[in-house]
């Protein structure tokens, strides 16, 4: 057993953000999957939502975080995290992150007015997206490792993958539960270790490869929301899965975003014809909030019987795209495509969940000791539908306030303050080696599939039962394999898309209405009476 004062699973914007702060305190460990620079931030292009014009403010952010969120965004925690952004995005450049200036200003620094260059995206009212060319979370996460790299109290485990968290009630204590440890496995050795911590903080983004087209990395398999249910967190709006409209559609190109900017900066949707089709569906055309765009599009293909439509900005200058959207026009360019003469064909894919594991606006979470921060985390910020560029604001903010209550819980030294249980350390037993994995890679394509097919951007109820059924069928098969077999990352990933995957579908059946991302067949209003949250939670 290892004891840290803190332990963040996760090294994304939030993760990050939040032990850099939290090792002026005391000793971190930081649990990630992959390597430490390997997140779903690495993959955000567009840039980050904050307030730093004088031709915008803080009460227009609010608004349009509202009218995206589809009457579900808590707006009290919605202004916390817009008014607090502008003293966040300014610790972002203090650690080196370098945000695009605008052209004639390359040593502009920000000075509450922003010399910075503004885009706009989806759903925004006015230019307030700050952004680094089109690799914006590459950008910031290259700081932040770089920084974490120089701090002594950090300790990074990489190609290490959470198990279970380790509460009072798994170890037989009848009083008020609470968060103690975490299992974690040594993907190289398979050995599997406890992590000592009363501060479990998970940053461990969200779910995308549950489902069968993704705009998310192979690492996001909703580890944290399935370790914060089995623990029995309270699990809020699960049913809301923004799929992001403009997704490249090519045989070799698996799933590469083209970032909603590309719209903000003029790019048109049209058909396989080239007629425009969005102003049929809002007024905003391109850029109405990404529920409506997706679920356009989607009805699109489905009249037309057409595999894909197109993202047209050949009538900007060359020049222009080319430098504003630099990893876009060169990746696109690597499959054929020249995007500055050539249509981009794009489809709508599951990019981000708007649910999570219920928190506050510091990330505590209803049980005891345990935290969530970033996309993992349901705040109540993005409602029904994110309004974009939100995320990375939402998950730098929260970091912040995470350390605060976490100090505010704990003013004293750290260690002294442990409160001592006996932990069980993680046994083995008589399992063997799972020699069968064909059977690990059918069950994973199944879920992806039938999620995919089923509760997609349009969804009815027959579908959903028809997952449900299938669901608790795989869920049985694969809890089978986990306690008869030793324990591999694709055991454990395949487990944790089972059960994001089931609260979905539960989610989305309680949902008896159509909402922000949630469209029913069945229920095609939204109805007042359910202008609520949906909670889950583990009896």
């Amino acid at each position: 057993m290892i004891q840290y004062d803190y332990v963040v699973i996760g090294s994304g914007i939030a993760g990050l953000s939040f032990a850099l702060k939290a090792a002026a305190h005391g000793e971190v460990a930081v649990v990630t999957k992959a390597n430490k620079a390997e997140s779903n931030t690495v993959y955000a292009q567009g840039g980050i939502a904050c307030v730093t014009s004088t031709e915008d403010s803080f009460e227009l952010h609010v608004r349009d975080t509202l009218s995206a969120g589809a009457g579900l965004c808590d707006e009290a925690v919605t202004r916390i995290i817009v008014t607090e952004g502008p003293a966040r995005i300014r610790e972002l450049i203090e650690l080196g992150v370098q945000f695009d200036a605008r052209e004639g200003d390359p040593d502009s620094e920000m000075n509450g007015t922003s010399e910075l260059d503004l885009t706009k995206e989806g759903g925004h009212s006015k230019r307030r997206i700050l952004h680094s060319r089109d690799i914006t979370g590459k950008e910031i996460e290259r700081a932040l490792v770089a920084a974490l790299e120089k701090h002594p109290r950090v300790h990074v485990l990489e190609h290490h993958i959470a198990v279970d968290l380790i509460t009072l009630s798994k170890l037989g204590f009848a009083s008020e539960d609470r968060a103690l440890g975490v299992y974690v496995l040594n993907e190289a050795s398979g050995e599997v270790i406890t992590l000592r911590s009363d501060r479990i903080v998970l940053a461990t983004g969200g779910c995308g490869k549950v489902y069968l087209y993704t705009t998310n990395p192979p690492i996001a398999t909703g580890d944290g929301l399935a370790m914060a249910w089995r623990a029995g967190a309270r699990i809020a709006n699960m049913e809301f899965i923004q799929f992001h409209p403009t997704c490249l559609y090519h045989p070799e190109a698996g799933s590469f975003l083209i970032s909603e900017a590309v719209r903000g900066e003029g790019a048109i949707l049209v058909d396989k014809k080239g007629n425009r089709f969005m102003d049929r569906y809002d007024v905003r055309g391109e850029l109405a909030p990404r529920d409506i765009v997706a679920r356009a599009i989607d009805a699109e293909m489905k009249r037309t019987g057409a595999r894909c439509v197109y993202l047209d900005i050949t009538h900007k200058p060359p020049e222009f795209v080319r430098e504003r959207f630099p990893n876009i026009a060169s990746t696109c360019l690597s499959y054929g495509i020249d995007i500055t003469k050539q249509k981009i064909p794009v489809v709508p894919a599951a990019h981000y969940q708007c649910g999570g594991v219920q928190t506050d606006v510091d990330g505590a979470t209803s049980l005891r000791g345990l935290y969530a921060i970033g996309e993992v985390a349901c705040t109540g910020l993005h409602g029904a539908n994110r309004l974009a560029s939100n995320s990375l604001l939402e998950a730098v903010v929260t970091a912040h306030r995470c350390n605060e209550a976490l100090l505010r819980a704990f003013p004293h030294t750290l260690p002294s303050e442990r409160v001592h249980f006996p932990l069980r350390e993680w046994v083995s037993g008589d399992a063997q080696n799972l020699d069968e994995m064909v059977v690990i890679y059918h069950n994973w394509d199944e879920i992806r599939r039938l999620m995919w097919d089923y509760v997609g951007i349009v969804r009815t109820t027959k579908r959903l039962q028809r997952a449900a059924t299938r669901l608790r069928n795989l869920d049985r098969e694969i809890q089978e394999f986990y306690w008869n077999f030793k324990i591999t990352t694709d055991l454990l990933e395949l487990r944790n898309l089972c059960t994001v995957a089931a609260l979905i579908v539960d989610s989305a059946l309680q949902r008896q209405e159509s909402r922000g991302l949630h469209y029913t067949l069945d229920f095609p209003e939204p109805s007042d009476s359910l202008q609520h949250p949906t909670l889950l939670r583990r009896l």
